[in-house]
């Protein structure tokens, strides 16, 4: 860590048990962030300010005008490009010692599984099942810690999955338990600042487990009701018959 950094990021440096070592542990690793709209931007934003060495930001979508109104990442000057290429602009602006890899297509099969496995932790930041479950079965296959989160309507949610612990439940657990919850923000309504909460919680988890800081939402299920400010958090139970991480 070189002095510039260590003045960048003296604010987290100092807090007891993050540390230097903390800091250095930020710096070295390789974060995957699937999906730049609602959720994606204040992870990404977030995860470059505090120091993630290198962020591979997946998403084969432009932006769009009805985007700006969450996604922070991106301005109105971005409308009709990537949002890859315009989240690593922006980005670049906010820490040019961030390596911001842009991977502007949707990651399926061996091409997914490849990408998970060079990474440290998986951020889901997308909003379809399909692509929710394809990514929790890469992070099993490849033993990357997960981090999901999902935003909508005056709702939202974080677990985090850890497949190197021991009979931990992962996201198709979830699923099992509450059911198919498909539905997307352009048919549903989301209001804006309720993704950058769920976001900036997502890129928190990111940090306490890519630093052993803190303890990380694993086995657990965090949830919001904005509409009252509900705060609840449960424990998610295994499913032993799951597909994806049950013994069969």
């Amino acid at each position: 860590m070189n002095d510039d950094q260590l003045q960048r990021y003296s604010r987290q440096i100092m807090l007891p048990q993050f540390d230097y070592q903390g800091q250095q542990k930020l710096l070295n690793a390789r974060v995957l962030v699937i999906g730049l709209g609602g959720l994606g931007s204040p992870v990404a934003l977030y995860l470059a300010c505090a120091g993630v060495g290198t962020l591979v930001l997946v998403d084969d979508d432009v932006v769009d005008q009805s985007n700006l109104q969450r996604q922070i990442i991106h301005s109105e000057a971005d409308i009709g490009i990537s949002k890859v290429v315009s989240a690593k602009q922006s980005i670049a602006a906010l820490n040019g010692d961030v390596l911001v890899v842009a991977i502007n297509d949707r990651l399926e099969a061996s091409a997914l599984v490849e990408e998970v496995s060079k990474a440290d932790i998986v951020l889901d930041c997308c909003d379809n099942l399909a692509t929710r479950l394809a990514v929790n079965e890469a992070c099993f296959e490849t033993k990357t810690p997960l981090v999901s989160g999902a935003a909508i309507r005056m709702e939202g949610q974080v677990t985090v999955v850890d497949p190197r612990q021991h009979n931990t439940p992962c996201y198709h657990c979830l699923t099992q338990l509450t059911g198919d919850q498909q539905g997307s923000c352009a048919t549903n309504g989301v209001m804006a600042p309720l993704v950058g909460i769920i976001g900036a919680i997502q890129a928190m988890e990111a940090i306490k487990v890519l630093s052993h800081f803190g303890e990380p939402l694993v086995g657990k299920l965090l949830l919001l009701e904005a509409k009252t400010m509900r705060w609840q958090t449960f424990d998610l139970p295994k499913d032993m018959n799951c597909v994806t991480c049950g013994k069969n």
